[in-house]
């Protein structure tokens, strides 16, 4: 029965906005666990839209936004998801949201201050909860606002075979009951462990979770509750997508909306998809700063509005909301700056184009004979090689005293540190004669081989400012074992050369004229993803080996990064 009722109806305060009500109260789900839920009405609204937001960061921190959701017209309705601050039951990630979300539905439609129609916004985790919701099709749910989240939770842990480690293991290590009187350990030194099954005893104490989402490195059976996907095409639902390009989430986002606006069974819903993509990582979203780099006062966004204007045109169904312009895309251009708006992603216009990996035989480090041009190779070249080393692994930043190697970030920071290691191989075209502008998926398509019989191929895209800063702007990484199948990993015969794609992911940009394109390749991009050990003894060895990888480029080998070029 997906029946729910209210409990008790704890306490109306004043609102800090005038006429402005909360309203505390414990909502029951269908198994008899009560969800804590705030909600807030102004005085001079009896029946309205709701905007509901499920969190497990306490609700109550929301009260500023759902004050402003209340006094703009509508019902703002805040909960904590189950096992979090003030609701009941354990909190395991993920696994009760559909059902939880679909009961405070169904109990919100059936208040008299609501108006029939709901809508759901919030990002990361508040935004999953989202989609989780929307696959079980509750009754008055009309529009969602995910930001940043994901469909597929293998797709959000994983890439290319490969963790996201330090994002994972501090997620779960934060929201973890710590036993009383455990202080965490290093986590630079946690983050080395092996085998990944003993990261949490790294950390200080056991995190089943963390386990179970480190030791399943495929996507299989293990996933399959937490895996949205397929079910996206059959709902009937307006949704805006909001992420940046260096969130770890923009892959996953962007193909939300590429599913939702191509595949989406009903005509109507498939135009009712927007997609803002921005300059921004995980928790910049609409400022104009990213880790190192200031994108200017044209990057901001604010989402409110953003989110305002959806639901007057979506629960409202505001006539002036509804004769708005309605672009589909809105994506920022990095380097130029500009905000962009297309009918679809990719953005039309675009052509794929191939950049070639050139050198000597020496393409180790920025000062190396590493180039990149248009022009294929036209007669062999010797290959270039480096040893990845697990116990040394290529970092996924420079390391300094202000960021320690935990505090990796996925945002723009200047990578000629890194650059300056044996282990990583740089290629940097001459400087721009005049500026190149993409916009789309990018690509890296390298032939290479190793002499163990598994290793990783992380690449990064990096615009180089003529003052020497190297600004990563895309990045990707594939675990060889993978390079066919996700499911059916194949291990690496020694000497053998193979052609693998690493996925870059979404990226807009423009080369500014006199800047240069650089791609970096090494065997590791740490700790944001995982080491390889490249001994292939599976997730519960601890054994490693160093790989002496190497990327090949020379007709019938042609290493190169495809971009998509106006």
């Amino acid at each position: 029965m997906k029946a729910v009722t209210i409990l008790a109806s704890l306490l109306l305060t004043a609102s800090a906005f005038a006429g402005v009500k909360t309203e505390t109260i414990a909502v029951l789900m269908r198994d008899g666990i009560k969800l804590a839920t705030d909600v807030y009405r102004d005085d001079a609204v009896t029946k309205a839209p709701v905007i509901l937001m499920r969190t497990p960061y306490d609700r109550t921190k929301a009260k500023g936004s759902a004050e402003r959701w209340a006094k703009a017209g509508y019902v703002a309705v805040m909960q904590d998801c189950r096992g979090t601050r003030a609701s009941e039951g354990v909190m395991a990630p993920y696994n009760n949201e559909g059902q939880d979300g679909y009961d405070t539905i169904e109990w919100i439609t059936r208040q008299p201050w609501c108006s029939g129609r709901v809508g759901m916004m919030g990002g990361s985790y508040v935004g999953a909860v989202q989609w989780q919701a929307a696959a079980e099709n509750p009754p008055g749910l009309a529009a969602i606002a995910p930001q940043a989240t994901w469909s597929s939770f293998y797709r959000n842990l994983y890439l290319g075979g490969s963790v996201r480690l330090a994002l994972i293991s501090g997620w779960i290590g934060g929201n973890t009951a710590k036993p009383e009187g455990v202080k965490p350990a290093d986590m630079n030194e946690a983050l080395l462990r092996l085998p990944l099954s003993d990261v949490d005893e790294a950390i200080g104490w056991p995190m089943p979770w963390l386990d179970a989402f480190l030791t399943h490195p495929e996507p299989n059976g293990f996933w399959t509750r937490l895996d949205l996907t397929s079910r996206l095409p059959e709902l009937q639902l307006p949704a805006l997508h909001v992420v940046g390009y260096y969130d770890f989430f923009s892959r996953e986002s962007v193909d939300n909306f590429m599913i939702m606006q191509k595949q989406a069974r009903d005509p109507k819903t498939r135009q009712q998809q927007r997609l803002i993509l921005g300059p921004w990582d995980h928790g910049s979203v609409g400022k104009t700063k990213t880790s190192e780099v200031e994108f200017g006062p044209e990057a901001t966004a604010d989402t409110f509005a953003l989110q305002l204007d959806w639901f007057d045109r979506h629960l409202k169904q505001d006539p002036a909301a509804l004769s708005k312009p309605f672009p589909p895309v809105r994506y920022f251009s990095i380097g130029d700056n500009v905000w962009r708006d297309a009918q679809t992603w990719p953005p039309e216009g675009f052509t794929s184009t191939s950049f070639y990996l050139h050198s000597a035989g020496k393409a180790n480090t920025r000062r190396g004979n590493g180039s990149l041009t248009k022009e294929a190779p036209t007669k062999d070249q010797p290959n270039d090689s480096f040893h990845a080393d697990p116990g040394n692994p290529a970092p996924s930043c420079p390391v300094t005293q202000a960021r320690p190697l935990k505090a990796a970030v996925w945002g723009p920071v200047d990578q000629s540190a890194t650059e300056d290691r044996d282990d990583v191989l740089v290629y940097t075209s001459e400087p721009m004669a005049a500026p190149l502008t993409f916009a789309g998926n990018a690509e890296a398509k390298l032939h290479v081989s190793t002499d163990t019989p598994d290793a990783d191929w992380a690449v990064k895209l990096i615009d180089v400012h003529p003052d020497g800063f190297a600004q990563n702007i895309a990045r990707g990484i594939l675990r060889g074992r993978y390079r066919n199948s996700l499911l059916k990993p194949e291990l690496m015969q020694p000497g053998k050369v193979y052609e693998i794609t690493v996925d870059l992911g979404p990226v807009a940009a423009t080369i500014a004229k006199g800047h240069q394109l650089r791609v970096d390749i090494s065997g590791a991009d740490f700790p944001l993803y995982d080491r390889n050990p490249n001994t292939a003894e599976g997730i519960f060895s601890n054994k490693t080996a160093v790989a002496a990888e190497h990327v090949h480029h020379k007709p019938g080998a042609l290493s190169r990064i495809v971009l998509p070029i106006r």
